[in-house]
C-alpha cells in the first residue's frame, strides 16, 4: 500500500496540478490549459509563434546612444525590428513647461502616434513598459486605462501592470476634499502604474547575449508591488523626472546585456543613463532642445566618472 501511495506522488508531481474551482497552493508544474481554453479568452489575440528578426546591427552610428531633438511620432531613423525594449514616462498634458495644452483627444491620438511608431521598431518579442499616473478629481482621468486600450488597438500583448508605491516620499498630507467628513472626500494617489506589453509574442530571444540580472533582483522585480522614492524635480532639472531605480529594474527584468533601449520622450536622460549604466545601448527622443541638451549633459557627467565603454550593438 505505501508503495502505491508513493508511485501516486510520483505520477502526481510529473503530471503536475491542473486549473481547480479554488485554485491551487502551488504554481510548480501546472498545466494551465483548461483555464485558456475556457470562453474568457476565446476572443482573445493570443501570443503568436513567429520567427525572430533584429535588426539592430543596422542602426546608424549616428542613431545609436544618441539623444535626438525629434518628434517620436516619426523615428524614421530608427529600422523596423531593431529595439529590444521601450521605456518611457509620457508628458502628463497637465499644462506643465513642456505640455502643448492637448485635448483628451489630440493627447491620445498623440500618445497613439508614438506607440505604432515603436510597434514598428521593436523585435518580436520587443517589450514597452510604460510609466503612468491618473490625474484630476473633476474627473479624475484614469490615463493608465486608455493607455491599455491604445496598446490593444495597436496589437500589443498586456503583460502585467506594475504599481509603483511611492508612499515612502509622499510625506503625511492628505488630498482634502471634505476633510473629515463624507461629503466629498478625496483620494491622494501616493502610486503610478507601470503598463507592460510585448509585441506578438511574449519570448525575447537571448541568442549569444547575456543576463546581468541577480536571483534576489529577479524575484523582487517580478513581484507586481515596487516602492521606491520620487525623484526631485529641483535637483534634477525637469518638471516630472522619474527615480534612477525605475529603468534600471525595467532594462534589468527585460532585456539582456547590449539590448537596444529606447525611450521616445526622454527629458531628462535618466532612462538613457540607467542603459549606459547597465552596459545597454540608447536611443532618446525629445522635441524640446532644452531637455535634449539637459539629458546630454547628465549623459557626459556621469560618463566623466566611469571608465569607457564601448557601443554594445
Amino acid at each position: 500500500m505505501k508503495e502505491e501511495r508513493n508511485n501516486n506522488t510520483e505520477k502526481k508531481s510529473i503530471i503536475g496540478t491542473s486549473t481547480s474551482s479554488f485554485g491551487v497552493s502551488k504554481r510548480e508544474n501546472h498545466d494551465s490549459s483548461k483555464f485558456y481554453n475556457s470562453n474568457l479568452y476565446k476572443e482573445m489575440i493570443r501570443p503568436q509563434k513567429v520567427q525572430f528578426v533584429d535588426n539592430s546591427n543596422e542602426i546608424s552610428k549616428d542613431v545609436l546612444n544618441r539623444i535626438i531633438l525629434g518628434n517620436s511620432e516619426d523615428m524614421k531613423e530608427i529600422p523596423n525590428n531593431s529595439v529590444h525594449l521601450m521605456i518611457t514616462s509620457p508628458p502628463y498634458n497637465v499644462s506643465k513647461e513642456y505640455d502643448d495644452d492637448l485635448t483628451l483627444t489630440e493627447y491620445l491620438t498623440m500618445l497613439k502616434n508614438v506607440f505604432q511608431e515603436t510597434w514598428r521598431v521593436l523585435v518580436p518579442g520587443g517589450r514597452v513598459a510604460i510609466n503612468i499616473a491618473n490625474i484630476g478629481r473633476k474627473p479624475y482621468i484614469p490615463l493608465h486605462a486608455y493607455i491599455i486600450e491604445i496598446m490593444h488597438s495597436i496589437g500589443f500583448h498586456m503583460r502585467g501592470e506594475i504599481i509603483w508605491n511611492k508612499g515612502a516620499s509622499a510625506g503625511i498630507s492628505c488630498a482634502w476634499g471634505s476633510f473629515a467628513s463624507a461629503s466629498n472626500p478625496c483620494i491622494r494617489d501616493v502610486h503610478e502604474y507601470i503598463l507592460v506589453f510585448s509585441k506578438l509574442t511574449n519570448k525575447l530571444e537571448k541568442g549569444e547575449k547575456k543576463t546581468s540580472i541577480t536571483n534576489e533582483d529577479f524575484v523582487k522585480c517580478s513581484k507586481s508591488v515596487w516602492q521606491f522614492s520620487a525623484a526631485s524635480a529641483k535637483r534634477v532639472g525637469h518638471p516630472a523626472p522619474f527615480p534612477e531605480e525605475l529603468p534600471k529594474r525595467l532594462i534589468e527584468f527585460y532585456s539582456y546585456i547590449g539590448d537596444v533601449i529606447l525611450d521616445p520622450f526622454v527629458g531628462s536622460g535618466t532612462t538613457a543613463i540607467a542603459a549606459y549604466q547597465l552596459k545597454r545601448n540608447y536611443i532618446g527622443y525629445d522635441i524640446a532642445e532644452e531637455y535634449v541638451k539637459l539629458a546630454n549633459k547628465r549623459l557626459l557627467e556621469y560618463k566623466k566618472t566611469q571608465k569607457s565603454i564601448k557601443d554594445y550593438v
